[in-house]
């Protein structure tokens, strides 16, 4: 039986990268957060490339046989294992990156093969290119004991065993941020977006064909969650097209990764950069945008952004704070036709005071579709509260996703989602929240049924959930933006009947008066009766 809980504890992810993060955290020369963490993500990337190479083999080897062929003769061998082609954009792996060889690798010589095996894919792959540090496994040259017991636990991580749909890399990126915690602030760009916050994006913008851009991306999950929906509703990836920029060289490094892994062809740029001091797709437009930009960044800005076209019809933003840099960075790459965002942002920036022109301006200008405020603590790394706005360049109407939309200018759906805040997950270190499936899809419904026809926008509301606002009553609130001002909310202590309450109340305090009076009254009997008296 202890053999059987042994083997049940190594199959949770969990337990596997606590092990590997105390195998580096002891292990001599394993270098800074950044780089133990590169160098896990690396491994996770190797082994997951590897497995899914296996399966595509594995898989060949099945049709072969179907056919009537022998996949172990050397003639068909060489036909069709060679140089393996795979519908699903699995890679044919060089021999040296392939997981089988890797892991049969002696420990004294597993740092070079792994380096070996990192080379190995950037020269058969252009996609790959950028993706690793070189020289990642020996420069650091761990000892041949730490790095074989890491590559053993690494070993255990298998999507047969956790889930093929999963964004395992992005778990174990979000993993690292919490557990090496030192530097991991969205001020650095350190952040992942949990998957039930972009899954509520993308079930509502359905950036289902087309291009799809996001200006902050990370480890690329709004592009994998975005690709399970395509794959969901139409089954067919090859109708969008990726872009996407990232500053952190290490996270784009990450998100290549990520993105390879899943076959998804991409356009991140050929390098890692700002988006607003060297935007890498200037000039492009898209029909889909999604991000989740860092919150109240600072250090922004230069001089030579003063007078960027980006914001020529607004103002210039603040230099404190990248919000509203964000918010008309995204406009600026939105197709001016039909364009739809969903971006997150800081509570603070649906009233800030030195953003007001440009809020005011956003809504005259009819660019504004949605505002909804999310529940708190559905991030790991941070307690701040988070707003999902929806930009909309096309709010006359007309057909959408086989719907037929209604004229919605210059009226904003807010809604106010902290109170769907039951699902707590186990097993963080702190108290978090999830959506689940069912509040994804009642949320992407109050958005869709708004927008078609047969809804009256003056009417349409629910108290504490939603409601739909018109630009004079935003005026009348100073451009505020603050879903707490429009919706109702009901004060619920009017709702108690207090003379019913209270006489409830007087009869129950009558009955423990009552309960207490006979128990008193029980003990003096039990006294009494041996001899004691009762003063």
């Amino acid at each position: 039986m202890a053999k059987n809980k042994t083997t049940e504890k190594a199959l949770n992810i969990d337990s596997i990268l606590f092990n590997c993060r105390d195998y580096l955290r002891a292990a001599r020369n394993s270098g800074s957060f950044f780089e133990k963490r590169d160098m896990m993500l690396t491994l996770v990337f190797l082994r997951f490339i590897g497995e899914k190479y296996e399966d595509g083999i594995e898989a060949l080897r099945k049709t072969l046989i179907e056919q009537g062929l022998d996949p172990d003769d050397e003639n068909i061998r060489a036909a069709f294992f060679d140089d393996a082609t795979f519908a699903d954009g699995t890679y044919n792996l060089p021999l040296e990156a392939r997981w089988s060889t890797i892991i049969n690798t002696p420990a004294p010589k597993l740092n070079v093969a792994l380096d070996t095996a990192l080379s190995r894919l950037e020269e058969e792959d252009p996609q790959l290119k950028g993706c690793f540090i070189k020289g990642t496994f020996t420069t650091r040259n761990l000892a041949p004991n730490d790095i074989k017991k890491i590559v053993d636990e690494v070993n255990k991580i298998s999507h047969k065993e956790f889930g093929a749909e999963k964004d395992l890399i992005g778990y174990v990126y979000e993993y690292f941020l919490k557990e090496f915690a030192v530097n991991a602030t969205k001020e650095e760009g350190e952040f992942y977006t949990p998957h039930d916050v972009v899954q509520l994006i993308a079930a509502m913008i359905e950036p289902f064909e087309g291009t799809l851009y996001d200006p902050a991306c990370g480890s690329g999950g709004m592009f994998i969650q975005s690709a399970e929906l395509v794959k969901s509703k139409q089954g067919n990836l090859n109708s969008i097209n990726i872009y996407g920029q990232e500053k952190e060289p290490a996270t784009y490094r990450l998100a290549k990764m990520n993105l390879a892994l899943r076959g998804i062809s991409h356009n991140l740029g050929g390098e890692s950069d700002s988006s607003f001091t060297h935007d890498l797709h200037k000039g492009l437009s898209f029909n889909y945008i999604m991000a989740n930009p860092p919150f109240n960044l600072k250090g922004w800005y230069d001089e030579n952004l003063k007078t960027d076209p980006r914001w020529a019809d607004y103002v210039t933003p603040p230099e404190s704070n990248a919000n509203y840099a964000w918010i008309l960075h995204i406009l600026s790459h939105l197709k001016t036709s039909d364009g739809v965002a969903g971006f997150l942002l800081a509570n603070g920036a649906l009233n800030d005071s030195d953003t007001l022109e440009i809020r005011k301006r956003l809504i005259q200008k009819d660019k504004i579709e949605a505002i909804v405020v999310l529940p708190r603590e559905l991030f790991i790394t941070t307690d701040i509260s988070v707003t999902l706005w929806i930009l909309n360049q096309n709010k006359k109407g007309g057909k959408y996703h086989g719907r037929n939309l209604r004229n919605r200018e210059h009226e904003i759906l807010f809604m106010d989602l902290r109170q769907w805040s039951e699902n707590a997950v186990k097993g963080e270190n702190k108290k978090k929240v999830r959506l689940v499936s069912e509040q994804i899809e009642r949320a992407a419904d109050i958005y869709h049924t708004w927008q078609c026809e047969g809804t009256n926008g003056t009417k349409y509301e629910e108290p504490e959930l939603y409601r739909s606002v018109g630009i004079n009553e935003l005026e009348e609130k100073g451009w505020a933006l603050t879903p707490s001002k429009y919706i109702e909310f009901i004060d619920h202590d009017l709702e108690i009947d207090y003379e019913k309450e209270m006489a409830r109340i007087q009869s129950e305090m009558q009955e423990i008066m009552k309960q207490e009076k006979k128990s008193q009254q029980m003990l003096e009997d039990a006294f009494r009766r041996i001899g004691y008296g009762i003063d």
